[in-house]
């Protein structure tokens, strides 16, 4: 039994993910070491939406008969739905030069990952969770346009597909959605989920656009904002020259002097993001990398608790 297998439970940091090279294997790891610890998933498929009343006929379900109804004009009807289907999910990752923060970075507590590695993990284990529960999902990947794009599907070779575009992702250009999150929005006709995993360091007027063209065509959205720790905290005490990653720039500063406005322009641009989303219906949540990539899972299945009692009513 390898050193990783033996962690069964216990939460995987991105240190001792980053020694399981193959995405599946991480992927495989981060969800079953969740689940065996006690977190087992509180919905099965997609929450089905009631649309029409009709007449019982023999051999109809009598699990959708409406007793309500029966009670009041002693009459049997069937509860019709609008459809009966598993979930449909599209995970929509960004691959802009922003997202490389972190690589190889030299911090005795980072394992070296950038935001890409953990947001791409966290993705792969998504998706890998997601199947599990027969589930379909679906992959893109954006930097200032639509890069890649795989339909949701069932399929097991469809998840290694997946896994495979992931490991093959590098990032480059700018983070750009307006266009290209209405183009995608207008693509996915059926109502589904739509998960977002980005450093959203973009225009926030772009980002309330992109994301109520989602809403707006009822999906379920949450947004996952990957931030690198430095970024969170700004731990930096010597002269430093920081670079752009996306504009071509470059400041020799004195960090200690620019710590209480840079952590304020943060908060108040994070503070903004989740305005955005609890104006629009939008599930936040704001990951840390280096925090455990459990945190992600914990996440979104606590969404799913809590959008599954919405629609059906049960609280």
């Amino acid at each position: 039994m390898s050193t990783a297998d033996s962690r069964e439970g216990q939460y995987l940091d991105a240190r001792t993910l980053d020694k399981i090279k193959r995405l599946d294997v991480r992927a495989r790891l981060v969800v079953e070491g969740f689940m065996t610890g006690g977190h087992k998933s509180p919905y099965h498929g997609f929450a089905v939406e009631f649309a029409a009343h009709r007449e019982y006929t023999p051999g109809d379900d009598l699990r959708h008969i409406d007793w309500k109804v029966w009670s009041k004009t002693d009459r049997l009807y069937i509860k019709e739905f609008e459809e009966e289907t598993n979930l449909k999910c599209h995970l929509l990752l960004d691959r802009s030069k922003s997202m490389l923060y972190g690589k190889n970075a030299n911090s005795a507590t980072d394992s070296g990952w950038s935001k890409f590695d953990y947001a791409a993990t966290a993705t792969a284990s998504l998706a890998y969770l997601m199947q599990q529960q027969q589930d379909a999902v679906g992959l893109v990947t954006f930097s200032n346009q639509i890069d890649r794009q795989f339909k949701p599907s069932t399929h097991p070779s469809h998840l290694k597909l997946l896994f495979h575009e992931l490991e093959q992702t590098t990032c480059d250009k700018q983070t750009e959605v307006s266009d290209a999150f209405l183009g995608l929005a207008a693509q996915i006709r059926q109502r589904g989920m739509v998960i977002l995993l980005s450093d959203l360091l973009l225009p926030l007027d772009d980002l309330a656009k992109s994301l109520r063209q989602f809403r707006l065509r009822r999906h379920e959205v949450v947004v996952f904002q990957v931030m690198h720790s430095d970024e969170l905290n700004f731990p930096f005490d010597e002269n430093t020259l920081f670079k752009g990653y996306e504009v071509d720039a470059q400041l020799l500063a004195e960090p200690r002097a620019l710590r209480k406005s840079y952590l304020e322009a943060l908060e108040r641009h994070n503070g903004e993001v989740r305005r955005i989303c609890a104006g629009a219906g939008i599930d936040y949540v704001l990951l840390d990398t280096s925090k455990p990539l459990d945190v992600a899972l914990s996440s979104y299945l606590s969404f799913r608790l809590r959008s599954r009692r919405r629609l059906t009513g049960r609280f």
